[in-house]
């Protein structure tokens, strides 16, 4: 390609446009429009050679490379596996069908969706199952800690059921088997429970792993419950509105505060006089404790005219046995129909005791302190040179008895063998010269 000696082919293509503008530039200059003309027909053919190539070879891989641009921008997390909850095939039952992943609380139970999130759902499994022509469902999830297992499983297990011995807590009613261990919560539904049904689940327990640390811990507010009394299997674990109102809450969601970070345990009481029923809510400070205490006494004073009106486990109780009282950051409530005394009773046992630990505080003065590191190690002088004085001892009269022992003196200053260099000076007579000739000459 021509271009003329000493300018770039660039500045002839600006000057070529600007000739279009000026005529007497244009006319100066045809041997350079000439030269640049077949450059510019080659680059436009060659440009479109390769667009007709590139989608017939290079569309694959710009297809991957669009693909690992977007897994670079957007990390998309996947969840566990559903053989981390269940099985493919256990005991003899084999699943139908691939183990379905679970990974919202809408897919676990679509009518259940905000009790779930409140118990922290993480992923969860089902399963169905088929053996000899029986079949089995089982429906598997994980939380974010045993709270929320826990508190699910009293969430979907009704009051009253019979107590089976499987994994943390277990229960069951006809065909089906309620249980959780750890942070999963696993729910069967059997076609035909036979003899082993349960021991069928143990397998299912067995397998599945126990969170460290404190994923591991069940509701700390399981500790304030009187165990005097308990019916068994009635308790019910809440930690949010959705989760109390669905296990049947004695008062209303949005009076127990639950917006303030409440937690509540529900659980009845057999007495003498009759059932009661005891309700513990536990909040994050005493001062928010004492604002819900003022809140639930009001809302009991109100009655009939309370606003929401009262629900139906407050209709059935006797006005004379509802109290309500606090401790430290627990408000408690008792209902039923329990004569007065034995429900303030029941009330009065609940108590709450924090933990604290008290730090310290520095209450010497510097000059205490300088007082004390001057005495420490004049202390520890003292103890040393005493420590060498005493080895001192130790050694060199344990080696006098020795030698005392052996018949020799207890020094060794004047033993023969003692080694000593002489190194005293003696004056010699200088020897006179002998006569005679010279050996030089």
């Amino acid at each position: 390609m021509r271009r003329e000696k000493g300018r770039p082919l660039r500045n002839s293509f600006s000057e070529r446009n600007i000739g279009a503008r000026e005529p007497a530039a244009r006319a100066a200059e045809p041997r350079l429009r000439v030269a640049a003309l077949p450059a510019v027909l080659v680059a436009a053919l060659a440009l479109a050679c390769a667009a007709a190539q590139v989608p017939a070879q290079s569309t694959p891989a710009a297809k991957n490379a669009g693909q690992q641009s977007g897994s670079s921008a957007t990390a998309v997390e996947l969840p566990p596996s559903p053989q981390a909850l269940l099985p493919e095939v256990f005991d003899g039952w084999v699943a139908a069908a691939p183990i379905h992943a679970l990974t919202s609380p809408g897919q676990a139970d679509a009518a259940n969706t905000d009790a779930l999130k409140e118990y922290g759902f993480s992923f969860g499994a089902l399963g169905n199952y088929k053996r000899e022509g029986d079949t089995l469902t089982i429906r598997a999830m994980r939380f974010e800690d045993a709270s929320g297992a826990y508190g699910a499983y009293t969430f979907y297990r009704p009051t009253g059921w019979p107590r089976e011995q499987i994994g943390a807590g277990a229960a069951s009613d006809k065909n089906r088997v309620i249980f959780w261990k750890g942070d999963t919560l696993v729910d069967a539904t059997f076609s035909r429970v036979g003899p082993m049904s349960v021991g069928e689940m143990r397998e299912i327990a067995a397998r599945l792993p126990v969170p460290a640390g404190n994923r591991a811990v069940p509701p700390p507010i399981l500790n304030f419950l009187p165990q005097q009394s308990l019916t068994g299997q009635t308790t019910h674990y809440a930690e949010g509105a959705a989760g109390y109102a669905g296990a049947g809450g004695v008062l209303p969601a949005s009076v127990a505060g639950f917006d303030r970070g409440a937690e509540a345990i529900t659980a009845n009481y057999g007495l003498m006089s009759g059932p009661a029923t005891l309700t513990i809510f536990e909040y994050p400070t005493p001062q928010i404790a004492r604002l819900e205490e003022d809140t639930i006494r009001n809302y009991i004073k109100a009655g009939s005219n309370a606003r929401p009106p009262w629900p139906q486990p407050l209709k059935d109780s006797d006005l004379a046995s509802l109290a309500v009282r606090r401790s430290g950051v627990l408000v408690a409530l008792v209902s039923g129909d329990a004569i007065p005394e034995e429900s303030h009773e029941l009330l009065e046992s609940v108590h709450y005791e924090a933990d604290l630990t008290s730090v310290p505080q520095p209450v010497e003065s510097e000059i205490a302190k300088t007082s004390k590191l001057l005495f420490g190690i004049a202390a520890l002088v003292g103890v040393g040179s005493l420590a060498a004085i005493l080895l001192g001892f130790f050694l060199g009269g344990g080696r006098a008895l020795y030698r005392m022992a052996r018949g020799r003196p207890a020094s060794s200053v004047y033993d023969e063998e003692f080694i000593h260099l002489d190194l005293r000076e003696e004056v010699r007579p200088e020897r006179a010269a002998a006569p005679g000739p010279s050996p030089k000459r």
